[in-house]
């Protein structure tokens, strides 16, 4: 497919694309997801501006503003400790509105992840307004109270919301007139390296076969009990955990010879780590932080040829389960007989892999980050064009 850029250099008159300025509750050198994904296709042809929550440290207030690789411009604003709530949502205005005039963004879409952002960015003035509901955040440990007001006067403001997943398009369809599910897509050749032979990350070399294997964020919405149960079902196996520890007490990680923490690691070394399990893991707690999620991580498993196994997380069940892509399992004794069964079933070498392997293609086909992006730019456009006044568009 030819680039935006040079597409947009052959052929003279083409309107220059309203820069994007994206603010969000989740950091850039984070996990890469379902942001980075979508804010780096969009950096191919406009300016975009990725604005994270405040940094507290010492010293005067100010933005640091850094361009990473793929043209988006991080912006982290750093602010004193010990601001009372109204004085850093004033600080973060003045800073927004510094960075916009510092960089000569006066046509702008304006894309949230998170309604708090409303706090410090009323009274702008986009091109458009949408809201990517990636997760719902209102439902996660430690959610500001006002979370659910800002979130009400957001969905009034926006031109679009887009879902992470079916389960939040249902919750939220009734709420806006233009909502559209957007679930988790996949980058399937940058995980389809994980069929090949990789060379093996040296901290994963040394533990045995078989491994079982899980890349995320580690936090409320892992069931602990449920992996020490299945890791103390089978000791022979390695449970493989990668991943950062977040907002939960590292001591309460169950701790076992065969359950191996290895960290967090960056997104291009992930297939390496993929390519050395025998089956990809999602075990995630029955709870209100998973009522609604959308596992990008079922995709990039799948993309990397691997057996997967998760607890009946709804967005998971449907479509993956119900296609026998995935294998459900609720409780600790069906998790470790899934696995098993996997493990038998779709392994290297086994009679259906190839079969299940065509299967899992024909369907991941379907859902790419550029043809979600595509299909997310169209939309934009469309929303721009009748803010200005011009023919309706794509709805």
């Amino acid at each position: 497919m030819q680039p935006f850029e040079e597409a947009q250099q052959s052929m003279p008159g083409l309107a220059p694309q309203p820069d994007l300025v994206c603010l969000s509750h989740l950091r850039w050198d984070f996990v890469y997801q379902r942001p980075q994904h979508l804010m780096s296709r969009f950096a191919r042809d406009r300016r975009v501006f990725f604005v994270e929550e405040p940094v507290f440290e010492d010293g005067p207030a100010r933005l640091d503003v850094g361009e990473r690789p793929g043209g988006v411009l991080v912006a982290v604003p750093r602010l004193p400790h010990g601001l009372p709530q109204e004085e850093v949502e004033a600080a973060q205005r003045d800073l927004l509105q510094g960075m916009l005039a510092d960089h000569g963004v006066s046509d702008y879409v304006l894309w949230y992840y998170t309604p708090m952002a409303l706090g410090f960015s009323a009274g702008l003035a986009p091109a458009a307004v949408v809201y990517d509901c990636m997760d719902e955040l209102s439902l996660f440990r430690g959610a500001p109270p006002a979370l659910l007001e800002r979130e009400r006067r957001l969905l009034e403001i926006a031109d679009l919301v887009f879902t992470g997943g079916q389960s939040l398009y249902e919750a939220k369809r009734e709420r806006h007139p233009s909502v559209h599910a957007f679930p988790s897509s996949i980058d399937a050749e940058h995980f389809g390296r994980a069929r090949r032979p990789c060379p093996e990350p040296a901290d994963q070399a040394a533990i045995p076969r078989p491994r079982l294997g899980y890349f995320g964020v580690i936090d409320e919405r892992i069931d602990l009990d449920l992996l020490a149960a299945a890791a103390d079902a089978r000791p022979a196996w390695q449970w493989v955990m990668i991943g950062p520890v977040v907002k939960i007490d590292p001591e309460t990680l169950p701790r076992r010879s065969n359950l191996h923490y290895l960290g967090m690691k960056a997104y291009d070394e992930l297939p390496s780590y993929l390519a050395g399990w025998d089956a990809a893991l999602m075990p995630f707690a029955a709870n209100e932080s998973t009522r609604f999620i959308s596992p990008t991580k079922t995709p990039e498993y799948l993309a990397g040829g691997r057996p997967v196994v998760s607890t009946p997380i709804h967005d998971v069940v449907r479509p993956y389960g119900e296609l026998a892509l995935v294998e459900i399992a609720e409780d600790p004794e069906a998790f470790v007989a899934a696995a098993e069964r996997s493990m038998r079933r779709l392994g290297e070498g086994s009679p259906e892999r190839e079969a299940w392997l065509a299967q899992v293609d024909e369907f991941l086909s379907r859902g790419s980050w550029s043809r979600t992006f595509r299909h997310m730019s169209d939309l934009i456009d469309g929303a721009v064009l009748r803010r200005r006044g011009g023919p309706d568009a794509t709805n």
